[in-house]
């Protein structure tokens, strides 16, 4: 090989492993971004669940029924 053609070689090589480099942080910021999104519906489901045990909302055998029953 020349050194003309290890350069070039060289070169695509370098371009593909900066391509591969952002392929990677673009998917780490993606992961980020879906861990927050899974932690607020953690957060959601918490208060869900705190709300429900806190009986603020009855079983339908425990309603009472609106007036025009």
């Amino acid at each position: 090989m020349t050194d003309t053609e290890l350069q070039e070689r060289l070169t695509a090589l370098e371009l593909a492993v900066l391509d591969l480099s952002q392929t990677v942080d673009d998917l780490n910021a993606e992961v980020v971004r879906q861990a927050k999104r899974l932690e607020q519906a953690e957060a959601t489901c918490r208060l869900l669940k705190e709300v429900l045990n806190d009986g603020a909302v009855k079983p339908l055998s425990e309603e009472t029924r609106p007036p025009h029953y």
